[in-house]
């Protein structure tokens, strides 16, 4: 079971989360991975923690200011990256030349989807895995697994043979647990560590029954 920790923008120290995965990690056997901010990821893949880009721009080497170069990610440190995130949207051919960039740069990537068609699309780009995440349940405390487990079986159907993440609402090892009988190789999650009083303590709480 794969654990991917999305700190997207919240006011947490990156570093010392990333040191605590690690820890967990080491522990329990579990891969856990950090995705932060792009200027964090040299100091938190310095902890030795599985660190991926919370996103990489549909770019190659050039005239492109302001974008986040896969091969720049990479030599960072970053080892993956997520593309289409609910929060940052991509167009169709975008997500497609993402994809190509994290290819080149030889970085694993993460698709992430709204639902199980767009689960079908998306893994007919040929992601490494793809991750379904109803945005209304994002931040809600509400796992997909409980709320609609269907769209997570009817997204592993839909991804023929692609690996399934479970996202939004995932904040429990129940969650985990529920989501892997339902068919997800992983959960992708964010506030229900990143937010924590005790970052630690919900991390082994999270991955205690795996």
């Amino acid at each position: 079971m794969f654990v991917l920790i999305n700190l997207k923008a919240y006011p947490c120290d990156p570093v010392e989360i990333a040191t605590i995965a690690t820890d967990v990690s080491e522990a329990t056997g579990v891969r856990i991975a950090i995705a932060p901010q792009a200027t964090d990821i040299q100091s938190v893949a310095e902890t030795g923690v599985e660190t991926w880009a919370q996103h990489v721009s549909p770019v190659e080497h050039g005239s492109h200011t302001g974008s986040t170069l896969a091969e720049a990610v990479s030599r960072a440190g970053a080892v993956g990256t997520l593309l289409n995130h609910s929060e940052n949207r991509l167009r169709l051919a975008d997500i497609d030349a993402g994809l190509r960039a994290a290819e080149r740069a030889g970085l694993e990537t993460i698709v992430c989807a709204n639902n199980p068609r767009q689960i079908a699309a998306a893994a007919r780009l040929e992601p490494d895995s793809v991750a379904v995440e109803p945005p209304a349940l994002i931040g809600t405390g509400t796992p997909v697994s409980k709320a609609d487990p269907e769209i997570v079986t009817d997204s592993v159907e839909a991804a023929s043979g692609v690996p399934v993440l479970c996202g939004a609402g995932i904040s429990t090892g129940a969650d985990l647990v529920a989501a892997e009988k339902l068919g997800a190789g992983g959960v992708l999650l964010a506030s229900g560590v990143a937010k924590a009083d005790d970052p630690r303590a919900a991390l082994e709480a999270l991955v205690e029954p795996l």
